[in-house]
This record gives C-alpha cells, sequence and structure tokens, in this order.
C-alpha cells in the first residue's frame, strides 16, 4: 500500500473501531494509546498484543477481518482519518465525543473549507426543493462547501445546487462508506465522491438503522460553520440537529414557508426561538462573524424574486395580476380566477405562459404557486 503510511497502528485502530465505533470516547483514548505505542516503535506483535489487551479491559474482541477489509478499501482509493491526522477537519474535533476515525470517499481537503450545512424533510414540497437547490448555489458561489446528509427531498436538492455551480459539497453517511442509502442516490453520491466527498465514521457494510442518523447529524452540524434548515417538521432530525449547532455555539438559520405547511412549524419554531431568518445567502453571510466567512466571497446575493419580477411585467398588466393571485404556495385555479378578476380562458393561457417562463409550477388538483425562479436571489 503505497499511501506514505504505518500501516501496522491503522490496522489495529480498525479492529478496535468496528466493536468500538458506538462508543467514541473510549475508541479515542484506545487510538491515542496504539499510535503512542507504535512512535515509540513497537513492534507489530507488540502493538497485536497491545490492542488485544484494550480490547479484554473492555470485555471485547478486535474484529481483525473487518480492519482487513477497511485496509483492502483503502487500498483501493479511499482515505480513512484518525483524530490525530492533521487533515482531521478542525471544527469536528470541537464537537462532544467527535468521530475518532473518519472513511471518506473523494478529496479529503474539502473537509477543511468552510462549510455549510443544509438539512430538511425527505419528503420536501417542490418549492422546498427549488429552495435548497437554489441556495445551495448561491451559498457555493460565495465561497462555501455544502454539506448534507445525503438523504432523500432536501439534502439531495442541497448536493445537486452545489454540483449544478461546480461548488464542493460534503455528503455525510449513514450507512458504511460501502453502501449508499437511499440507493436511489446512487448516481449523485458518485458524483459527489469526484467533486466532493463522502464521508462516514461506521464500520463498512454497516445498514442504515435508525440509530445512526442522529449521530451522522451531529457530524453534518460539527462540520459547518452554521446549519441552514429548509422544510422540518416539529418532530424532524433536522431540528436536532438544529439543536446540536446550538450546542456547538454556530448559527442556525430557517427559511420561512406557507403558514398551512405542515414541513414549515419546524422553521418557524426555530425562528421564534432565534434562528436568523433566511431569503437569500445574503441572510447568511451577514450574520456570520468575519472569520466564518471563506477567504474570497465570489458571488453575492442578487434581489429578490418579487422585485426582479416587478422590473419586467408591469404591475396593470393582466400577467402581474395573476402573479398578484397566486402565492409562494399551492393557490387554487379557482381562486386567482376570483382574485384576477380575469376569465377561465384568458387565465389560463397566462397560466401557461408563466409556467413556461418558470415564474408559476403547477401542481395536480388544479392549484398552482410561484416559484420565484426569475430571480438567482431565491
Amino acid at each position: 500500500m503505497d499511501k506514505g503510511l504505518d500501516i501496522d497502528p491503522y490496522h489495529c485502530c480498525l479492529a478496535l473501531h468496528a466493536s468500538l465505533h458506538y462508543r467514541p470516547s473510549v475508541l479515542a483514548k484506545s487510538i491515542a494509546i496504539i499510535f503512542s505505542a507504535s512512535r515509540a516503535r513497537l513492534p507489530r506483535p507488540a502493538l497485536v498484543r497491545r490492542t488485544e489487551a484494550l480490547a479484554r479491559d473492555l470485555n471485547l474482541a478486535p474484529d481483525w477481518p473487518a480492519a482487513d477489509r477497511a485496509l483492502r478499501w483503502m487500498q483501493d482509493g479511499g482515505t480513512i482519518l484518525h483524530l490525530e491526522d492533521p487533515r482531521y477537519p478542525p471544527l469536528l474535533k470541537e464537537i462532544d465525543e467527535p468521530p475518532p476515525i473518519l472513511f471518506v470517499r473523494g478529496d479529503p481537503s474539502w473537509l477543511a473549507h468552510p462549510q455549510i450545512a443544509l438539512v430538511g424533510s425527505r419528503n420536501a414540497t417542490p418549492g422546498g426543493l427549488e429552495t435548497a437547490h437554489l441556495l445551495a448555489g448561491e451559498l457555493s458561489q460565495c465561497g462555501f462547501v455544502i454539506t448534507s446528509g445525503l438523504a432523500r427531498g432536501i439534502d439531495a436538492a442541497a448536493h445537486a445546487g452545489a454540483l449544478a455551480v461546480a461548488g464542493g459539497t460534503i455528503a455525510v453517511s449513514g450507512t458504511g462508506i460501502d453502501r449508499i442509502y437511499p440507493r436511489t442516490n446512487a448516481e449523485l453520491a458518485r458524483e459527489i465522491a469526484e467533486r466532493g466527498a463522502v464521508v462516514s465514521e461506521l464500520p463498512l457494510g454497516a445498514p442504515p438503522l435508525a440509530g445512526n442518523f442522529p449521530r451522522r447529524n451531529r457530524i453534518i452540524c460539527g462540520l459547518a460553520v452554521g446549519t441552514v434548515v429548509i422544510e422540518a417538521a416539529l418532530n424532524s432530525g433536522s431540528l436536532i440537529t438544529a439543536r446540536q449547532t446550538v450546542d456547538l455555539g454556530r448559527e442556525v438559520f430557517a427559511v420561512p414557508g406557507a403558514i398551512r405547511n405542515p414541513l414549515a412549524r419546524g422553521c418557524h419554531w426555530l425562528l421564534r426561538q432565534g434562528a436568523t431568518l433566511v431569503e437569500t445567502s445574503a441572510d447568511v453571510l451577514a450574520a456570520l462573524p468575519a472569520y466564518r466567512l471563506p477567504s474570497a466571497p465570489k458571488y453575492q446575493a442578487t434581489a429578490a424574486s418579487v422585485e426582479r419580477e416587478s422590473k419586467t411585467i408591469s404591475r396593470d398588466s393582466p400577467h402581474a395580476l395573476v402573479l398578484n393571485s397566486c402565492a409562494f404556495e399551492p393557490t387554487s385555479v379557482d381562486s386567482i380566477a376570483h382574485d384576477s378578476g380575469l376569465t377561465m380562458n384568458l387565465l389560463s393561457s397566462i397560466l401557461l405562459e408563466l409556467e413556461l417562463a418558470g415564474t408559476v409550477r403547477s401542481l395536480p388538483g388544479g392549484y398552482y404557486e410561484r416559484t420565484g425562479a426569475s430571480s438567482a436571489g431565491r
């Protein structure tokens, strides 16, 4: 293996990791002992005996086959970081019980870049997905790496938004690094590994157990200087991530939503608790201290979409009447017809034009909503 590493301590640490990954503080102490012995030039047989003794003291057995699998994965191009590795992300070290071992697929140097976490519902609305995609793109162009959890919904949209503008993105997995969950995001994970990094603290082959995801969330917020929540129910994992962010003394941001959208309630609760309201990337930049910002921002957020639209559509035109009657939430075509005063034939024609322009979106059941797509600031 040509990685410039002394493999013997890695082998011993990985054998303990397979049995102790769910006890990070105990594993961290054991890894420190093994690397200390390695620096003292303890020969391999003595390192193995030390590892066996550490495991016996904890009523465990080292998992040598798991360590062998991890080293083969490393030989195939993966990276394994431990707490004493200079490439280990410094912000992550600040959390309670940082992961002693990180498996990284992709470029580990991305972990040292300033990051913003974007999280939210797996069952997001079309508007929520669009917001996540656009906001991730804006923040990427400001110089941030976008960090999320590779889940369906908001997570996937955030990763895709960063990739769309050639930005960096980091996916923290709730499974072993060799498993993709959900499988529908396999291609997305491949793109992230090529242009960012996929990260896991779990042993190879670890399945998507429910208990893995709160642990994953602590890594997401631990890597980032702040966390943006986009669409979250009141009992969601995203609120747990937000609370973990607050505990770290870092910034929590929330995107407001329609009052009848149950996925907006978590964000509104965060706003009542003091989270920073976010409409554009400018709101994130304004709330962060200078030392948390990327060194060379490449982009500043544009004006809000409503202001952009008002410059291109005459206030007295039928198109403006339709836009003013259509909210940024599902609005029935009957309600739009009533508020605009237009005939159904004319209204249908205008709605089609606005939909083709990307200004409104049609929804099932005869509903429409404004998208704000004519502005990069939304």
